[in-house]
């Protein structure tokens, strides 16, 4: 029997007829989240700078004595510092330059027109690095267990911490991608990935440096994340405030920054 048959009958007939309307908030946001993540993972730059970099430094700078790291295993050193290298190369430098290059093509404008909102297209991108972030830690720890990497304090304290970095270097790079052009977010950014690479304790211990500089380089956010977690995870410590308190001060200040300066085209 048709639907019109049971219709006539008395029965509820069967509505064909279309019903469009946004789908809800929460599946709009996973699955720009989805899509976010997908680029970046088919992305090869983006692969070199947030995965093969970072496992380079660790294998390459723990088995070979390249640079004198103090006392202790080398690895040990090593595996917050490039922790914290990879939630600053996701969180800021590849943050900074997709979203730069997309606010010039004009995929930011179109976007957060759309149902999507611009509130959900920044919480997609948020969750999109986080779960980079996610992969990055899993690959880092594996290869450090592998290297003799043992670590000695509590990961929740480390999760807090990297939650910390995450939100002062996505403010940073948001800061940048939404008031510099492109190609000056491009070059910008991957000029401060290089400085903070190399003076921001990830490889170098900043006792290296004079006193004076060292002063200067512990309130950077890289500096304050890689002793932090070098603090939890290598000194079994408890959670350190004054490197917890110096990525939030970067984050509230840069997401304020952020609120204000961002331009969507």
């Amino acid at each position: 029997m048709s639907a019109y048959e049971r219709a006539a009958g008395g029965a509820p007939a069967l509505d064909l007829s279309p019903a469009p309307g946004a789908a809800p908030f929460p599946r709009m946001v996973l699955a720009q989240a989805g899509a976010e993540l997908r680029a970046t993972l088919r992305n090869g730059e983006q692969l070199l700078l947030t995965l093969v970099i970072p496992v380079l430094l660790l294998v390459g700078f723990s088995l070979a004595p390249i640079v004198d790291m103090g006392g202790g295993r080398r690895v040990d050193f090593l595996v917050p510092g490039v922790l914290a290298l990879a939630v600053m190369s996701t969180a800021f430098t590849g943050q900074a330059i997709a979203t730069g290059f997309e606010r010039r093509y004009g995929v930011l404008k179109r976007l957060g027109a759309t149902p999507l909102s611009r509130s959900g297209l920044m919480l997609a991108k948020t969750a999109a690095v986080v779960a980079v972030e996610g992969i990055q830690a899993v690959v880092i720890v594996c290869v450090g267990l592998a290297l003799g990497w043992r670590p000695h304090g509590s990961f929740l304290g480390a999760a807090l911490l990297i939650v910390a970095g995450t939100a002062a270097f996505s403010g940073l790079g948001l800061l940048m991608a939404g008031t510099l052009r492109a190609e000056a977010t491009l070059a910008a950014a991957n000029l401060v990935y290089l400085v903070l690479l190399g003076a921001g304790g990830v490889v170098f211990p900043l006792s290296k440096f004079p006193d004076g500089v060292r002063r200067v380089l512990e309130v950077l956010p890289i500096s304050a994340l890689t002793g932090g977690l070098r603090a939890v995870l290598g000194q079994g410590a408890a959670l350190p405030l004054a490197p917890l308190g110096v990525l939030a001060a970067w984050a509230v200040l840069s997401l304020t920054l952020v609120s204000r300066t961002f331009r969507w085209e």
